[in-house]
C-alpha cells in the first residue's frame, strides 16, 4: 500500500508551483514554499487532531480549506471563498514525480499495487486522470472514518484489499504513520518518493 500524497504524487512542489502566482497576485512577498509548508503543517496536525477525537470523521477537504484559510489570515492575505476552494483543489491536480510510474510498472504483477491515502473518495477519483497510475485499488481513509495513523484505517484498508494485515506492506515518506501499522502488524517501508529505489532493491512478500 503506498500512501498518495507525498509519496506517488508530489505534493510539496506542486503546490508551490500553483501558489506562486497566487501569491504573487496578491502582493505577498513571503516565500511560496513557506507558505505551502505552513499550510501543509496546519492540515496536517488538524487531520491528527480529528483522529484523536474519535467523533464524526471530517473530509480532507474540509480540513485543507480551513488549514489554508487559517494560513492566509494569519499570513495577511485578502481572499474569496471560491479562491480558497481552488487553493486546495489543486491537489486533485498533482502530478507523480518522475520515477514512480516507471517503477510501479517493475513491481506491477508481482505486488498488487493499492493506494491508502487521507484523500476524499472524490479527490483520488479526479486525481487519477491526474497521474495516470492504474493502480489495482485506490483506498480512503474515509471508508474507516479516521485519518492515518488511526490503526483503524490499516485495519479496514488490508480488509477492503482481500489481504490478511501481515501481507500487506506499506510504503510512506514520514514517520507519523508507524505507529498505527504497527498496531495492525503490518509491514513497513520508507522512502522519500523513492518508488523508483524500492523497485531496484529486493522485495520480499512479508
Amino acid at each position: 500500500m503506498f500512501d498518495q500524497y507525498g509519496t506517488v504524487v508530489d505534493i510539496q512542489g506542486g503546490l508551490v508551483e500553483y501558489a506562486t502566482p497566487f501569491l504573487q497576485a496578491k502582493g505577498w512577498t513571503g516565500s511560496p514554499n513557506a507558505f505551502v509548508t505552513w499550510w501543509r503543517r496546519t492540515h496536517f496536525e488538524n487531520a491528527m487532531i480529528d483522529a484523536l477525537l474519535g467523533r464524526d470523521h471530517t473530509s480532507y477537504r474540509a480540513i485543507g480549506e480551513a488549514a489554508v484559510a487559517h494560513v492566509m489570515d494569519r499570513a495577511g492575505i485578502a481572499y474569496t471563498e471560491a479562491e480558497m476552494r481552488d487553493l486546495v483543489a489543486a491537489i486533485e491536480r498533482l502530478r507523480p514525480f518522475p520515477e514512480v510510474p516507471p517503477a510501479l510498472e517493475r513491481l506491477r504483477g508481482r505486488f498488487r499495487l493499492v493506494v491508502l491515502s487521507n484523500g476524499d473518495p472524490d479527490m483520488l477519483e479526479t486525481a487519477k486522470r491526474y497521474h495516470g497510475i492504474a493502480f489495482d485499488q485506490v483506498i480512503s481513509v474515509a471508508e474507516a472514518g479516521a485519518f492515518k495513523p488511526h490503526h483503524a484505517t490499516y485495519a479496514k484498508a488490508a480488509e477492503l484489499a482481500g489481504s490478511h494485515r501481515t501481507r500487506c506492506c506499506s510504503w510512506r515518506t514520514t514517520r507519523s504513520t508507524a505507529s498505527g501499522r504497527r498496531r495492525r502488524g503490518c509491514a513497513r517501508r520508507s522512502s522519500t518518493a523513492a518508488a523508483g529505489r524500492l523497485a531496484r532493491r529486493r522485495i520480499s512478500r512479508t
